[in-house]
């Protein structure tokens, strides 16, 4: 009976931790649809504000610009001192989801000789420990439940040290959702902006009509142009802090949905072993009182043999 007891505080063990695996599921789930529907309100305006950048780009061809790398100066440099954004989770409990960003970013960093490192998400920041010499320790961002505000802190802390040429190019390591079920790690160039993609885009959606038209900015185009930039990268930054929180979400969706599937297996071999055992103890009793009962006729036939 020792045996049975055990097995039924298994099997009581692995109900209880599958309610909570079954809570988390749900619970990302929730958390997975309401990032998609952030990211999916705030799009049209950050794209508008890539049309803009693309417009002014395609009617002031000479302008070169601190934060493109359109200027001479940024091509003549042969070392690059670089800056990395990491992405990952704060927690764990969702499959592979960090420890892919930490395969990219050890992949990424290995090409660099002079770089700093800033993470969004505990666990990278924790995992990454034998880089702490080029952690930047006064930044801090959590990645849980990004928003706008948060993503425009980060952008004028970073773009504060690209300003003052601390930074020659800012990197971002995240990952893109692709589906539910499916998400890509990512590396992309925060900055310097690359021309060559704005005006491809431009030319694309207007083709030969691109630079039809009169083109008036005040005070300046490079001053527009500058804080056009800012909001952009802020844009990107919270999209790309979206995708990694919908990213994780759905990967700790998956991971509980096959905790949970594991449940019941577990569960189902040990109800099999128990009502094995049950069986047996069944039988064995069944055998005893039998045995007993012929004992005991024999015991009697004997004494009226006497």
């Amino acid at each position: 009976m020792a045996q049975t007891r055990e097995i039924q505080n298994r099997i009581k063990s692995i109900r209880d931790t599958m309610k909570i695996t079954k809570a988390m599921y749900m619970v990302s789930s929730m958390k997975v649809q309401k990032a998609k529907n952030k990211l999916a309100e705030t799009e049209p305006y950050f794209y508008g504000l890539k049309k803009q950048i693309a417009d002014i780009l395609l009617h002031f061809p000479e302008i070169r610009h601190l934060y493109f790398d359109n200027r001479a100066k940024d091509m003549m440099e042969t070392v690059k001192k670089k800056g990395f954004i990491i992405v990952t989770g704060d927690k764990g409990m969702a499959g592979a989801y960090n420890l892919n960003i930490l395969k990219k970013a050890r992949e990424t960093i290995a090409d660099a000789t002079d770089y700093k490192l800033f993470f969004v998400g505990e666990y990278g920041r924790h995992a990454l420990s034998d880089l702490k010499e080029h952690y930047v320790d006064d930044f801090h961002a959590s990645a849980y439940n990004p928003s706008v505000h948060r993503a425009r802190v980060m952008m004028e802390y970073l773009m504060d040290l690209y300003d003052r040429e601390e930074l020659d190019e800012i990197h971002i390591i995240y990952t893109r959702m692709v589906n539910t079920l499916t998400e890509e790690v990512v590396t992309e160039q925060l900055l310097p902006l690359r021309t060559s993609s704005f005006l491809r885009a431009s030319m694309k959606a207007k083709g030969d009509m691109a630079k039809d038209g009169d083109y008036l900015i005040y005070p300046s185009p490079e001053m527009v142009l500058g804080q056009l930039t800012k909001n952009y990268v802020t844009g990107y930054l919270y999209g790309a802090l979206t995708e990694s929180f919908a990213s994780e979400e759905s990967a700790r969706m998956l991971a509980m949905q096959t905790a949970t599937d594991n449940g019941d297996e577990m569960l189902n071999g040990l109800s099999v072993q128990y009502n094995r055992m049950r069986q047996a103890a069944i039988t064995q009793e069944i055998t005893e009182v039998i045995g007993g009962a012929k004992a005991l006729r024999r015991k009697k036939e004997k004494q009226r043999a006497k």
